[in-house]
């Protein structure tokens, strides 16, 4: 049930009447035609702009068409009053049987409340994370795998076929400092003094890692040239790594559906096939780039290079995808991997990068453009810098890493739930400010707490009914203003639910939550003064049966919204 959906079609069915009946052209286009809240919520339930987008094409007046169209919608029972406003908008007030209505359907569906065939099982692959296996994720990590995984929960809520993916960088040379770090714990772990240099990872986590090596393989690498241990150790130590980044993504909640290995592009051709598959489009061709905006490096020159045409898909500039001496650039892989996805049958793509990969949107567009003659939509969503307090100070850097605050830092801290919850209160592309202190505090300016506390309160009215040999009906009463209130901020759920898949925004889900929850909390309230609010009536078992319908409710939606957060609804607090 979408009652923003189902009055819509009113209005159009009304449409067609007034069409029929030669007051409306025939064939009039309905795209623009929407039904959304008003925004004073004083003027009604809701309100069409339907004659404002009709009256260019039909020639005829807004108001005209309003006053013809609020006639037909009078008619049905469920609008109380449709009412023309200014030029030609139509507002519209429902009746109470349909707020009553919004309550039982949710009590008929249950879970699936809210769900939406929007999707129409179009394959979608998310790709989230996709750290560089040098160490654990930090808490740049955590809000990509919070943001990205929350998209994935969102966009299979609302009909379509979901791969959760992390690509893992592992063939480029950082694994090459990495193999480097480790081989320096192994050496300690021989008992050997080490220094950490040139770019090579000090952080403890490596500790283990070396021993470990020295389980493994004894002294066999003590002093042998690199050439000897470096694949070895290259590899041995990305495995450990991984299988510390799967850990670290667990205890978040996260799980992956495929991890996808860079390595594996190379040396198999894959590479060559992708950009094979942009020559045949005259896309790949050899050339030399202009030199960089504003002051040019000492060192440059103009170097012959084979380049991708990009600009041919909305790029800026060209871009190179093999160096003058042969090798691949970073670009290159990257394009075979979308090449692959587009090969494996997904009808839309979404990378979630963070915010230092803005300049990577455009060439990454433009690739999957070309690779797959623009049928393939890539949607690059970029995740802001977090910014940690604890007691009012930044919070300082993790010893283990070294060098950043971890993932396991911030869940060890406030737990998964919190941490999800929190990392979804702002856009993905706003700044956020993570305090410890704050998101723990318990009160209506922390959302997670308001939204939590509302879930444990009807658990425990609930408990309170069964204790009092209370059956709760599916019929509810709502006689009040503030229960209409919560009604109706039920009856958004579904529309929510599908703008938010439509544009990749699951922090929507969040913001949601938090006004559920304050309808809910404000007719709780009003119920400590109004003794006939309260969903438990003293010694009247049938009206507390009634009673108990809208809180029932709230929680269905409640946990279906916070299912979709990958947060796990509280039974009480404490």
């Amino acid at each position: 049930m979408n009652l923003f959906s189902d009055i819509r079609t009113l209005v159009t069915e009304a449409l067609d009447t007034l069409a029929a009946e030669g007051t409306l052209p025939d064939g009039l286009p309905y795209d623009n035609v929407t039904v959304e809240p008003p925004r004073d919520p004083a003027h009604g339930d809701m309100a069409t702009n339907a004659a404002m987008v009709l009256a260019k094409p039909s020639g005829l007046k807004p108001r005209d068409i309003a006053d013809a169209l609020a006639g037909k919608l009078a008619g049905d029972d469920r609008i109380d009053v449709a009412e023309v406003a200014g030029p030609g908008f139509l507002n519209l007030r429902l009746a109470a049987s349909v707020w009553q209505g919004v309550v039982e359907e949710i009590l008929a569906e249950g879970a699936a409340y809210g769900r939406s065939d929007m999707g129409q099982e179009r394959r979608v692959n998310v790709e989230y994370v996709s750290a560089n296996p040098t160490g654990p994720l930090h808490v740049g990590h955590t809000r990509g795998a919070v943001f990205g995984d929350a998209l994935a929960s969102l966009l299979d809520y609302a009909g379509y076929d979901v791969t959760r993916e992390y690509y893992i960088n592992d063939g480029g040379a950082q694994v090459d400092v990495l193999a480097r770090s480790v081989y320096l714990r192994y050496l300690e772990a021989h008992g050997q003094e080490v220094a950490f240099e040139d770019g090579t990872y000090p952080g403890d986590y490596l500790i283990e890692v070396g021993e470990r090596l020295k389980q493994v393989h004894g002294d066999a690498f003590v002093g042998q040239p690199e050439s000897v241990w470096l694949d070895e150790v290259r590899s041995f130590a990305t495995e450990a790594m991984m299988d510390m980044i799967r850990a670290d993504l667990a205890a978040l909640g996260v799980e992956m559906d495929r991890f996808f290995s860079e390595k594996s592009l190379y040396g198999t051709g894959r590479i060559e096939a992708a950009l094979d598959s942009l020559a045949a489009k005259g896309l790949i061709y050899e050339g030399v780039l202009e030199p960089p905006k504003g002051k040019v490096p000492e060192d440059w020159e103009p170097r012959e290079q084979t380049l991708f045409r990009s600009t041919a898909h909305g790029d800026d500039v060209d871009r190179p995808v093999k160096k003058s001496d042969g090798s691949w650039t970073y670009f290159a892989p990257d394009i075979a991997y979308h090449y692959d996805k587009i090969e494996r049958g997904y009808d839309e793509l979404i990378d979630v990068f963070g915010a230092d990969h803005g300049g990577y949107v455009k060439r990454m567009k433009a690739a999957v453009s070309a690779l797959s003659d623009g049928r393939v939509p890539l949607d690059v969503k970029l995740t802001q810098l977090v910014k940690l307090y604890k007691n009012g100070e930044p919070f300082k850097m993790s010893k283990r890493a070294g060098t950043f605050v971890t993932l396991r830092d911030v869940v060890d801290q406030v737990g998964p739930d919190v941490t999800r919850f929190h990392m979804l209160t702002r856009k993905n592309d706003a700044p956020l400010d993570f305090d410890f202190d704050k998101v723990l505090e318990q009160s209506k300016d922390n959302p997670v707490f308001y939204v939590q506390y509302a879930h444990a309160r009807i658990r425990s009215v609930l408990r309170k009914a069964e204790a009092a040999g209370v059956s709760p009906s599916d019929t509810p009463q709502l006689r009040d203003e503030a229960e209409v209130a919560v009604a109706k901020a039920l009856a958004e759920w579904p529309r929510l639910v599908e703008i938010a898949a439509r544009n990749h925004e699951p922090h929507r889900v969040a913001f949601y939550l938090y006004d559920l929850a304050s309808a809910f909390h404000a007719l709780w309230n009003k119920g400590n003064d109004d003794p006939s609010l309260r969903f438990l009536q003293e010694d009247d078992a049938a009206a507390s049966a009634g009673k108990m319908a809208l809180p029932r409710a709230v929680a269905v939606v409640i946990s279906a919204g916070l299912g979709i957060l990958g947060v796990t609804p509280v039974e009480e607090m404490r």
